[in-house]
């Protein structure tokens, strides 16, 4: 029995009751579901539905619908179950190719109180015809499916990916084991947020500053006075508290420049969030003789009159694409502070956090995750007109 079993009383119960369950991928998978096939012969199959979790436990089902494995479930005529068969499917679900959808809404609120009356409803739907034809037919084996080890980075079930059915997308992510992240100041610590709820396999933070007081205001989260009197290393900070939702968070506490640039080797991939130019012009160097993709990102920020304006940047460099980083000058390698009010701690955290969603949506082009009709490796965005454009695509 797995823990999430053992801790949640529906399950347990189905379980109990003999039922092949199992808990994989953010899904609960229900085995040895007898049915019958279009040729009237009685068949098994497998119920898939989406884990909608509270912590450790289960709670109230997030949908009514679950998937099936195999063949289309038919009655004793050999007719098809129309009346619960939503669609067809051909999805893979925690590794189990699925053939259709099935919907059937409880009589009265419509809404499953727990996955015991979701699964026992769709079980006796399904496996009725067949009991007809063979009466000793049961999806009760009382059979126990093994205990997986679940090769996953998060600490508790991703019922995020599951409910959206996406998951088979989501390996792509898994395949990368090692990114970097270079600067923890307000964008740095965006793009680690986002990333981190992304099954890659490691994470890796490179900045030698403390977290003070000024950095929460341009932060994700919200970080207690006791946590800002310690003035931890940023890496340490930031290591801890996605430490609580993920594995492969590795602290680096330094400065990456032209004498530790070799950190950076062997990384799949490097989010450059730095604010000084001039450090940048050794590390994209290194990078490119390594062959290896990176994005670099950048805030610039002017005082117009009495309101704000400024331009937002990612800047994409893989293999087979980097000329316009030079030959156009898309990353700036020099420090110029003058006229930038971004350069003066001025707190702009929607900014920072839309810089860095910018940088991680593109990231995921890279990898496929998104559609990617422009493959564009230069964006700026234009803060006064709410204009994006996109340059150097190919």
């Amino acid at each position: 029995m797995s823990p999430l079993t053992s801790r949640s009383p529906d399950l347990k119960r189905l379980q109990d009751e003999g039922f092949e369950v199992e808990v994989k991928a953010g899904h609960l998978l229900v085995h040895h579901v007898p049915y019958v096939a279009a040729d009237r012969t009685v068949q098994f199959g497998v119920l898939v539905s989406e884990l909608t979790l509270a912590g450790d436990v289960t709670t109230t089902p997030g949908t009514h619908t679950v998937h099936f494995s195999d063949g289309t479930p038919c009655d004793a005529t050999g007719k098809p179950l129309s009346k619960l068969i939503n669609a067809t499917t051909s999805d893979v679900l925690a590794g189990v190719q699925t053939a259709c959808m099935f919907s059937s809404k409880p009589v009265g609120t419509g809404v499953y109180a727990d996955y015991y009356e979701k699964i026992t409803a769709y079980v006796a739907i399904v496996s009725s015809p067949a009991h007809t034809l063979d009466p000793d037919a049961t999806a009760q084996t009382y059979r126990v499916v093994p205990s997986e080890t679940q090769d996953s980075v998060f600490r508790y079930a991703d019922t995020a990916t599951s409910r959206a059915g996406i998951g088979a997308v989501s390996q792509r992510l898994a395949a990368i084991k090692n990114v970097a992240i270079v600067g923890l100041g307000g964008t740095g610590a965006y793009i680690l947020d986002l990333i981190a709820k992304t099954p890659v396999a490691r994470i890796h933070l490179f900045d030698g500053d403390r977290f003070l007081q000024h950095n929460a205001f341009r932060a994700p989260g919200a970080p207690s006075e006791e946590e800002l009197q310690g003035a931890p290393l940023k890496v340490d900070y930031y290591a801890d508290l996605y430490g609580k939702m993920r594995t492969g968070i590795v602290p680096h506490p330094m400065f990456v420049d032209e004498t530790t640039v070799e950190e950076l080797r062997g990384m799949d991939f490097v989010f450059l969030a730095l604010d000084k130019g001039a450090i940048k012009r050794p590390m994209v160097g290194r990078l490119e003789e390594y062959d290896m993709p990176f994005i670099d990102v950048g805030i610039g920020i002017l005082v117009c009159d009495t309101s704000l304006t400024g331009l937002l940047r990612v800047t994409t460099s893989v293999p087979g694409q980097r000329n316009h980083v030079h030959e156009r000058q898309r990353i700036p390698f020099a420090d110029s502070d003058e006229d930038n009010a971004y350069a003066s701690n001025i707190q702009i955290a929607e900014l920072n956090a839309l810089n860095a969603s910018l940088a991680v949506v593109r990231f995921k082009k890279v990898y496929g995750f998104y559609v990617d009709l422009e493959h564009e490796h230069h964006s700026v965005y234009q803060l006064d007109g709410n204009v994006l454009t996109n340059e150097d695509t190919g």
